[in-house]
């Protein structure tokens, strides 16, 4: 008999619409086309082929291996790191990216060189840790359909708001932003749980 490990589902959809765990408090588009305005974000363990009634929007991502990270700085990020949902964690970002066609055709050492030789973007999410968390998502993996190829989801304590926001400033000053061809900011919260 094979022994068989439970399926962890690594897709993911982000629904905006009326219902949700998240409050949507902000939504800013940075460059590209807006979403449409929503007053509350649902994340789903699964892919959802069909919006639900009176979704504004349907962004579905995956979790995958790290790219364009090297064995020291992986180690560094999971020692660093921790996990989603946090008692303190009551703000969240939810980031769609979208990069231009220049930067696809890039080969991957090419990428990586503007991603972390230039723009250090892995160094400077370490100096961040593990006050914020995040998860990413590719979209890119589920087709070209999709209409992001990054989705990173970012979760916070109040007191380390102002803290993210210098994170999200210096990433988009880097190199690496001049490939961005679409982007939107979400801000999030939700009510902080009570501890028992």
């Amino acid at each position: 008999m094979i022994a068989t490990t439970p399926r962890v589902d690594r897709q993911f959809s982000f629904v905006g619409g009326g219902t949700g765990q998240w409050f949507i408090d902000d939504m800013r588009c940075v460059v590209g086309e807006p979403l449409t305005a929503a007053p509350m974000l649902s994340i789903i363990a699964g892919r959802i082929e069909q919006p639900p009634a009176g979704t504004s929007w349907l962004l579905r991502g995956i979790t995958s291996n790290d790219r364009y990270v090297i064995r020291e700085e992986k180690v560094a990020l999971v020692s660093k790191q921790e996990g989603l949902g946090r008692e303190a964690s009551s703000l969240a970002a939810l980031i769609p990216i979208r990069k231009c066609a220049a930067w696809w055709a890039l080969a991957h050492d090419e990428r990586r060189a503007i991603f972390e030789a230039q723009s250090e973007h892995i160094a400077i999410g370490l100096r961040y840790l593990p006050a914020i968390a995040r998860r990413l998502h590719h979209c890119r993996d589920l087709g070209l359909d999709e209409p992001f190829d990054f989705l990173t989801w970012f979760e916070y304590a109040p007191e380390d708001a102002a803290t993210f926001e210098e994170l999200v400033q210096i990433l988009r000053a880097s190199p690496e932003w001049a490939f961005v061809d679409r982007e939107i900011d979400v801000r999030l919260s939700r009510p902080v749980r009570d501890v028992v």
